[in-house]
């Protein structure tokens, strides 16, 4: 199966849950009337497009129908389809032009962090050709690093790691000097995800930057945060907070196979203003890529 198989595949229940249901939902009416907005509202919001998102859409939507003095409901579905295709941001491809150049992969426990740093280094080596090195900089975590360690190894890259407890800034250092002296093109760093105490990951996101600008002042920088697409709105809430605490340059979209709700989809970016980077479709190491608009809206609309 290729990638834009498990893509749709991938995506099959948010489709089920907010194309199909749209579908079924257009059939029902013959005219065109506030019921069917607010039916339209609905839906949306169950299916975790979000509210301030779903608000803004429909009052678009309304007036384009008046406007244009729409009344045939299918008319209306396609605009929204439209409308739909539309909030699923533009592309933005990593800006990774000096060598090395630095991701730093932000992210609360369980949402995929490690396997996505895998995933993405292994993106990076063998479809880009780049040389990578990974920090194990989330010491706080006892099976962290020998996680990130047998990922790693399925990708073919190597791993820099110290001891439970070591200071993250240590290892940053010594990661670093190994990625100068390798010449390698990406250093990737895994950091602790303890959003709950907002302070300490702040001093420890500082104090990591701060060996960053010190060592590699002109590196080209990624600061990307890991998402479980599966927690829905959440997962906007969640972002919205490591926003406060860092400046994330882009969102990888984890278990986008295992979402019903994935309405996230279309509202992540509308909301953040942050452009999703990667999106995850499955298990494998292959099952993560660069995110890719025109696949996304044909897998989310085309029909099967």
């Amino acid at each position: 199966m290729g990638f834009f198989e498990k893509l749709k595949a991938g995506l099959f229940k948010t489709k089920s849950a907010i194309v199909s249901k749209i579908d079924d939902l257009f059939k029902h009416f013959v005219k065109v009337d506030e019921d069917l907005f607010e039916e339209l509202e609905e839906l949306l919001i169950s299916a975790d497009v979000g509210v301030g998102t779903t608000e803004e859409l429909l009052e678009e939507l309304r007036e384009e129908v008046r406007d244009q003095r729409i009344s045939d409901p299918s008319q209306v579905k396609e605009l929204l389809f439209g409308k739909l295709r539309d909030l699923i941001g533009e592309p933005e491809p990593l800006h990774l032009t000096t060598t090395p150049s630095v991701i730093l992969v932000i992210g609360v426990n369980g949402v995929g962090k490690t396997t996505s740093i895998g995933k993405i280094a292994a993106e990076l080596h063998h479809q880009q050709k780049k040389k990578v090195i990974v920090a194990a900089a989330d010491t706080f975590r006892a099976a962290a690093a020998d996680q990130l360690a047998i990922w790693c190894e399925r990708a073919g890259v190597e791993l820099v790691r110290q001891g439970q407890g070591a200071d993250p800034g240590a290892v940053v250092y010594d990661a670093i000097q190994s990625a100068k002296s390798k010449r390698a093109d990406v250093l990737i760093v895994d950091t602790a995800g303890r959003l709950h105490n907002k302070k300490n990951l702040m001093d420890e996101l500082a104090k990591i930057n701060r060996v960053i600008a010190r060592e590699l002042p002109d590196a080209d920088r990624e600061n990307l945060l890991v998402l479980d697409a599966t927690t829905g709105q959440n997962a906007v809430i969640q972002a919205k907070e490591f926003k406060e605490a860092a400046a994330i340059t882009g969102l990888i979209l984890t278990k986008l196979d295992g979402t019903a709700k994935g309405g996230i989809i279309l509202s992540v970016k509308k909301e953040l203003n942050i452009p999703v980077k990667f999106v995850g479709v499955g298990e494998g190491i292959e099952d993560m890529r660069p995110f890719d608009r025109d696949a996304f809206a044909r897998a989310l609309f085309e029909e099967s």
